[in-house]
């Protein structure tokens, strides 16, 4: 974003991104434990934010680490029983009912589910100075929240950290599991950029 706020604080129509994040899933259930992952010196702040905004969901703050795959992991570790767990995007805050059911619904059915989208536009691997095309029509862009069966996420986090794990899915891989692919939506925006922040605006209106 280019600015000193982080980007989940922003104000997207009044209120910070997370408080939209947050609020989606309540509303898919409002009885579903949501646990958010901070840095640590941001949970002040945070907490701060909820109270000046009048955000008074309940969910529970944890900790986060150096990078996703140990922040992941402390979300997790809060965790308590079984059953199926959504990882997902704080800045991810149109995320729809229908997409959280349909994530949720085939994890429970295949142990796993993530959203994915078609791209649309052309791509090209780099390789030292050459390049070549590669066919969209095979690739997916991965959106969140992604979701798995608890026993199969807490058995994956047993890995010991590598840099190349991008996201959860990537984890299960390694553990030689397949990963189940669902329809994503093009509105499921990641807010990263000015103008990202803007078409969430205008997606809300």
């Amino acid at each position: 974003m280019g600015g000193s706020i982080p980007k989940q604080f922003m104000l997207l129509k009044g209120r910070p991104l997370l408080c939209w994040t947050i609020e989606a899933f309540h509303a898919f259930d409002p009885a579903m434990p949501i646990i958010l992952v901070l840095p640590e010196a941001q949970i002040p702040i945070w907490k701060a934010l909820c109270i000046g905004h009048g955000f008074f969901i309940e969910h529970e703050v944890v900790s986060g680490g150096e990078e996703r795959f140990h922040s992941t992991r402390n979300g997790l570790g809060a965790v308590k029983g079984d059953g199926v767990v959504a990882v997902h995007d704080g800045v991810r805050p149109l995320v729809s009912k229908e997409l959280i059911a349909r994530c949720f619904a085939a994890a429970k059915e295949h142990g796993s589910a993530i959203p994915v989208v078609p791209i649309s536009s052309s791509v090209r691997e780099v390789s030292g100075g050459t390049s070549k095309a590669l066919d969209r029509t095979a690739l997916r862009a991965v959106q969140t929240p992604q979701c798995f069966r608890l026993e199969l996420l807490r058995t994956a986090f047993e890995l010991p950290y590598d840099p190349a794990f991008t996201d959860e899915a990537t984890l299960v891989e390694r553990l030689g599991k397949s990963v189940h692919l669902v329809d994503g939506e093009n509105n499921n925006v990641k807010v990263t950029t000015p103008l990202d922040l803007r078409i969430a605006e205008m997606q809300l209106c």
